[in-house]
């Protein structure tokens, strides 16, 4: 009888505990990083030095039409060597614009990760303190739920209030 008393005892709170309803909220984190005003700064970085890259791409491309050009206009007249010659300066030129172009998209990537990820992972902070100071269980991404419980509350407000955004 008193094992039976004991195991109530110890049971009991597990079973109050069991039939406590977790509490669920969400957020749509690409609307809350797109309010982020970090996210724009980091983003006109980004876009200034695509720019850049696209003025220099486009400048080799130019270059390179214009010695196609050229070499198209004469090439009847040039010797074999010449020819050979001209050939080999425009097909490095080609290969210069193409790695280029290849350098440019990864280090764009790079300056990406490099601007956007202490963004989101001060968003997904915000996010992490606010459901514990509010008691949360479950906190979903909103742009990955199918369906959403009436009982789940939209917690964007208090993020945004957590990351200073109005």
């Amino acid at each position: 009888m008193k094992k039976l008393l004991v195991i109530i005892a110890l049971a009991l709170p597990m079973l109050a505990g069991a039939q406590t309803a977790p509490k669920l909220g969400y957020v749509n984190t690409q609307e809350l990083f797109a309010l982020m005003p970090e996210v724009k700064t980091a983003q006109a970085r980004i876009d200034s030095l695509s720019d850049q890259y696209e003025t220099m791409i486009v400048g080799m491309q130019e270059e390179y039409k214009k010695k196609t050009a050229e070499y198209e206009q004469k090439k009847a007249t040039m010797t074999d060597a010449m020819k050979q010659i001209q050939e080999e300066e425009i097909y490095t030129m080609q290969q210069r614009i193409q790695t280029a172009y290849q350098t440019a998209q990864q280090d764009i990537q790079t300056k990406q990760q490099e601007f956007l990820v202490p963004i989101r992972e001060k968003m997904l902070k915000a996010i992490e303190k606010v459901g514990t100071r509010e008691g949360y269980t479950f906190i979903f991404d909103q742009t990955a739920m199918v369906y959403t419980a009436p009982s789940a509350a939209n917690l964007i407000e208090p993020v945004k209030k957590e990351l200073g955004i109005k």
